[in-house]
């Protein structure tokens, strides 16, 4: 056995508050480590980092439990160092900068900030860590207007394959922090400080909620892909369409400025079918987020398996009936198709800017497939598969947040062109490949 000793909050199979920690929000990525560390301090993460290698432990690192494929946040009979505890934010008001650790979920400090008069880009869901969000990518619907997640990251502190605690911002190290906007979680190593740039919230934003009856999900479709990518960039918007046994279909979203205007632009939506609720309403700042991501349990009571990809161009027909035939045939609940409007602010940024390579799509999408009992697992797997192979030929690549084992060609998939260099800045700081898992960042031998 070698020297170091594990700190912070440690916890071994057979210890109590182990079921505890296993559960992640999807259950079907729950695996069985050895021990989790739960970090307290930038120096648990060293410690645990130098004991795995000394004692030949596969490594994982989590932040917010919200991986949704397996093998890639805990790993059975490995350590996971989960950096929940660690969720201090310092906000520099008259600098308009946050320093944030990495264990703070998303809804907290997006609210938090909302608090103190400013906005920073948020998902879908407000229990996703930022730890995890952020190295990705991270987008949602006020992306549009202030980038990406990763667009705004600073700089960061990250601790490297020899415990070492380093620096990355525009003045050191910067190739990690470029590899960091984009190149996604784990790779290079474990981060521990996260510095953003945040902005100036407005007093109010208008915020919308549009549902349709499932039946006309098409033609809502249609009428949202040729709006959304093209509409004023202050407006951005996600559109859910779930399977037949659901039988939801809106439309969610805020735009940056007032209520009139927002019917305005909304009129191409509110126009199409025949609409069974339509909300439109201007609310001050804070309560038009709590309206976009109300609260939702850590753990979710299904297990899903997702995929994702671009859409460069508009879908014809051929792509919607796809769609048509996964959503009707779906038996489970929450299985759904969802989409959000890219461009603005996002598209302003260069492919090569950044590790993060998708800049140029209309919109981005995703599908999953939800199931509660293990006999329906097969089957589930089997139909997001058969989603991504059919649609092939109407979209391009995917999102690394939304990770998908089943795509051989990852490194393209995720990151096209930057591929490449991504490899170049890991073989500079992890040229062991210590922090490896599947789909993780090869080095070049």
């Amino acid at each position: 056995m070698g020297g170091t000793q594990l700190t912070g909050r440690v916890i071994f199979k057979g210890d109590p508050g182990y079921i505890e920690a296993v559960k992640n929000w999807n259950p079907y990525v729950d695996a069985f480590p050895l021990v989790f560390v739960f970090a307290q301090h930038t120096c648990d993460v060293s410690n645990a980092i130098k004991w795995a290698r000394e004692n030949d432990v596969p490594l994982r690192v989590r932040s917010g439990r919200h991986a949704l494929d397996k093998n890639l946040s805990v790993v059975n009979g490995g350590i996971v160092i989960d950096t929940s505890d660690m969720n201090k934010v310092y906000l520099d008001k008259r600098n308009a900068i946050a320093t944030v650790q990495p264990g703070i979920r998303v809804g907290p400090l997006v609210k938090g900030l909302a608090r103190e008069g400013f906005m920073a880009p948020f998902g879908d869901s407000p229990t996703v860590g930022i730890g995890g969000i952020t190295t990705g990518g991270g987008f949602g619907v006020v992306s549009r207007s202030i980038g990406l997640i990763s667009d705004n990251l600073l700089a960061l502190e990250t601790v490297d394959a020899n415990g070492e605690i380093i620096q990355a911002n525009h003045c050191c190290n910067e190739d990690l922090l470029w590899a960091y906007r984009g190149g996604g979680g784990g790779n290079f190593g474990y981060n521990t400080q996260y510095t953003f740039k945040v902005h100036r919230a407005p007093t109010t934003a208008t915020v919308f909620n549009i549902i349709w009856p499932w039946e006309q999900f098409e033609d809502v479709f249609r009428a949202w892909q040729e709006w959304a990518p093209f509409v004023d960039s202050r407006l951005g918007c996600i559109l859910e369409i779930f399977s037949r046994v659901n039988g939801l279909c809106h439309a969610v979203g805020i735009f940056l400025g007032p209520e009139e205007e927002a019917i305005q632009l909304l009129e191409p939506l509110t126009s199409t079918g025949t609409p069974t609720q339509i909300i439109i309403e201007e609310l001050p700042y804070l309560d038009a987020i709590e309206f976009l991501d109300p609260p939702e349990p850590p753990v979710a009571d299904q297990n899903f398996k997702f995929s994702s990809a671009w859409g460069l161009n508009l879908w014809t027909d051929e792509p919607i009936s796809i769609m048509r035939q996964f959503l009707e045939e779906s038996p489970g609940t929450e299985s759904n198709f969802f989409f959000i409007n890219w461009g603005g602010k996002i598209s302003k940024v260069p492919s090569k800017e950044t590790a993060f390579f998708w800049r140029s799509p209309l919109f981005y999408t995703e599908w999953n497939a939800t199931w509660k009992e293990p006999s329906e697992e097969a089957a589930s797997l089997a139909s997001v598969e058969r989603v991504r192979q059919l649609i092939k030929p109407y979209v391009t690549g995917s999102y690394v947040n939304v990770p998908d084992q089943n795509i051989r060609d990852f490194g393209e998939a995720y990151y096209g062109s930057n591929f490449a260099r991504l490899r170049t800045v890991k073989t500079k700081y992890d040229p062991e490949n210590v922090f490896r898992f599947p789909q993780s960042i090869p080095p070049f031998q």
